[in-house]
């Protein structure tokens, strides 16, 4: 298994022979690309750091539907509902309860890439699909 550290550049799109047009994420590398280091068609692993949210409800952190848009609803169409307590979890917040909070940020790996082109020169490489992060985030490509 090889590890290739590279730089999201954008997403754009590509044509094949046939006219079909598939999403691709340029990427560039920090490293030459070598003999056999990575080849158009090869399978990988991407790993980057997602894009961050800030502090976020309940509703677009969970995907919780909120309360109902009427009848007597004033403030509260977007709240949580109930969190529990009492005799289920002991008067207390139990740990793990989905609440509101940061989102975000975080390390995330996206498998089963396929390299759709790959220009040695400018050392940048074509992957099909979203990676996760910014533009010009460091994007880790793992080899199977």
């Amino acid at each position: 298994m090889k590890a290739i550290l590279t730089k999201k550049v954008n997403m754009t799109q590509i044509f094949d022979e046939s006219g079909r047009v598939f999403p691709v994420t340029l990427l560039v590398s920090a490293e030459e690309l070598g003999e056999g280091t990575l080849v158009e068609g090869d399978i990988i692993a991407v790993t980057g750091t997602s894009k961050g949210k800030g502090f976020q409800g309940v509703v677009k952190r969970h995907g919780f539907k909120g309360g109902r848009r009427s009848h007597g609803q004033k403030h509260s169409e977007r709240e949580p509902g109930s969190i529990g307590g009492g005799a289920r979890a002991g008067g207390r917040v139990a740990k793990g309860k989905r609440m509101a909070g940061r989102m975000g940020g975080e390390t995330v790996t996206i498998k089963n890439l396929k390299v759709i082109k790959i220009l040695p020169e400018s050392k940048e490489i074509f992957i099909r699909g979203a990676i996760p992060g910014r533009r010009g985030s460091v994007i880790k490509i793992k080899t199977k």
